[in-house]
């Protein structure tokens, strides 16, 4: 008799092999299954290494027209199934795993998995991807060797650093020291603790370079502001000190109506001239200035009381006068009404109440620009925010926090000129679509041509082409940014940061130097790779942390490198930490799709 969770894994899921991947048991490697067919999820297989690790990949029976080829990718297992359930992840071979990525964008989804997978094999440590991270948090607590994470949380402070004009704000604690991102500019010479990028070349940037080149540094803190927090202190610091009428005079004149106003003018400048008139033709009174005006504007609004006794012209100017402020009442009381309709179908229809100026503009209320809208509202800056859809993810948290959101096609210039992104300080397109968030750049450059822009991009090929041909925006992944961490936790690696610059991520991590590798008695300069791993501390037994150690400095069992290192330069050293399987099988080692020691510039990620 068949089992019937076998039956349904038969008709549901479509199993092959690429590359001739050995799946039997003289295979040592170990064994990762992830689930999801993203940018997120392809970039994980890449930084997992799939010739260093055994990585099954359960993918939907279609692709989404945009989901990257994740299936192309070489030495990988693809099963194919429309639900992560019991039989699917039986079938990927959950028992034997050694982790086990859920990077699904549905949070219930991944919860499901998660708690099927517990359930299954309970040892398996299970990596999930979650927007609502205090949801993850609580059924953490229940899985045991179970991490949260999510992909939004790490790239929203790189966008919002980006539309200030700041480096990444990424500061952390280690070893009793709180280290920051900064520029070399804005640090002391002895502050420096390692130099992250070289970044003169922002086409080329080159990550880890040599320690005089870095313009980007990690350093010690010393109690000052992050730059961040000081960037948006100041743009604080001037709205608060721009021209008070200066904000009054645009609100009216989004207000009030072209002809109306122009209507209500003509009538009080006739007022005013035939008033003068009035009060120079009659010599038997005797006004300043302000009398004439104000008894002026009195007869006009109330009427003039019959004269017989005074002259043709006196009189007819009355009359004038008297018509005119007939006319007057009603054009004052239509521009009042005018305006307080405009204002009310304005906030109806997801449309700027009042201009803006100096503001920061967010398209895409999606995971990552519901964050950059709440980061920036924290941080004092005043944020404008379009989507296509009212019912868009973050619309609620802008609505709480008091944030405009207008509805509307962000490619379209006429959307970006209701957000006053004419008049604004940057643009940061974050929604999930290439050709929409290129055209809103384009468009927002036309407006404003010395306009910042921050841009998310998907494909990493057509973000280098856009800068060496506009050399006008600053792009970033965010599942390029967030790939290399998740790598890390789902390998049980101990992470301590991650730092991203421009479309490249960094790793600060902790590499334990094990009995019978490589490393073992050998100097801590073996452990330095250029532009691939660079050793920042030592921690060796029963001893204080060692910052900078000296290259001569030999490593034994069991000691701790603190390193600063990209993907490649990561896995190249834990080989050499780790002493090599004790069995027979060997597995040619692939380049990566990521290699310091031979790319010298920039090696744009895909989103």
């Amino acid at each position: 008799m068949v089992v019937p969770w076998r039956n349904r894994a038969r008709r549901a899921v479509e199993t092959r092999l690429r590359d001739g991947l050995r799946t039997s048991n003289g295979d040592a490697r170990p064994h990762y299954i992830v689930c999801g067919n993203d940018a997120l999820a392809y970039h994980l297989v890449n930084a997992l290494g799939p010739a260093a690790v055994r990585v099954t990949v359960v993918v939907p029976q279609r692709r989404h027209p945009t989901a990257p080829e994740i299936t192309k990718i070489r030495g990988i297992r693809v099963i194919r199934a429309d639900r992560v359930d019991e039989a699917t992840l039986r079938a990927a071979g959950l028992e034997t795993a050694a982790g086990l990525a859920l990077m699904q964008q549905d949070d219930v989804g991944n919860i499901h998995a998660a708690l099927t997978a517990h359930e299954i094999a309970a040892r398996v440590r299970v990596v999930m991807r979650m927007f609502n991270t205090s949801l993850g948090y609580g059924v953490k607590r229940l899985l045991g060797d179970c991490e949260v994470l999510s992909d939004a949380a790490m790239a929203a402070p790189t966008f919002v650093a980006a539309a200030l004009g700041e480096v990444a704000p990424t500061n952390f604690h280690h070893y009793g020291r709180t280290l920051v991102v900064a520029r070399r500019a804005d640090v002391r010479p002895e502050q420096v603790v390692c130099g992250l990028a070289d970044t003169t070349d922002q086409d080329r940037m080159v990550m880890l370079p040599d320690p005089d080149r870095a313009d980007v540094v990690l350093a010690e803190a010393t109690g000052t502001q992050p730059a961040t927090e000081a960037a948006a202190n100041r743009i604080a610091r001037a709205r608060r000190f721009r021209r008070p009428l200066h904000g009054t005079g645009r609100a009216l004149q989004s207000f009030l109506s072209r002809k109306i106003g122009i209507a209500t003018a003509s009538v009080l400048l006739v007022a005013l001239v035939f008033g003068f008139l009035l009060y120079r033709a009659d010599g038997s009174t005797h006004l300043d200035p302000w009398q004439a005006v104000y008894t002026t504007l009195l007869t006009a609004l109330n009427g003039a009381n019959v004269e017989i006794d005074k002259g043709v012209a006196v009189q007819l100017m009355q009359i004038v006068l008297t018509v005119a402020g007939l006319a007057l009442v009603p054009l004052i009381t239509a521009a009042v009404v005018d305006a307080m309709v405009k204002a009310r179908l304005a906030l109806s229809a997801g449309r700027l109440a009042v201009p803006r100026a100096g503001h920061v503009v967010v398209v895409g209320l999606g995971n990552v620009g519901t964050r950059v809208i709440r980061q920036l509202h924290n941080l004092g800056v005043e944020v404008v925010a379009i989507d296509k859809v009212p019912n868009a993810r973050g619309a609620v948290v802008a609505k709480q926090l008091g944030i405009p959101v207008i509805v509307g096609d962000a490619a379209l210039e006429e959307t970006l000129v209701e957000a006053s992104v004419g008049a604004c300080r940057a643009l940061v397109v974050v929604s999930t679509d290439d050709v929409t968030n290129l055209q809103a750049a384009l468009n927002g450059r036309a407006l404003q041509p010395d306009l910042r822009v921050v841009l998310r991009l998907f494909d990493g090929d057509l973000a280098q082409r856009i800068r060496t041909t506009f050399g006008i925006f600053r792009s970033h992944s965010v599942s390029y940014l967030a790939a290399p961490e998740f790598a890390a936790v789902l390998r049980k690696r101990q992470v301590v940061a991650t730092i991203p610059v421009g479309r490249h991520a960094l790793l600060v991590t902790i590499v334990v130097v094990v009995k019978g590798s490589a490393l073992e008695g050998k100097p801590v300069r073996l452990a330095d790779q250029p532009r691939g791993v660079r050793v920042i501390a030592l921690l060796k037994a029963g001893q204080r942390p060692r910052w900078a150690p000296p290259g001569d400095t030999v490593l034994g069992a069991g000691d701790e490198l603190t390193v600063v290192a990209r993907r490649a330069g990561l896995s190249w050293l834990i080989k050499q930490a780790t002493p090599p399987p004790a069995t027979p099988t060997q597995v040619p080692v692939q380049p990566g799709p990521e290699d310091p020691t031979i790319a010298d510039g920039s090696v744009a990620g895909s989103d």
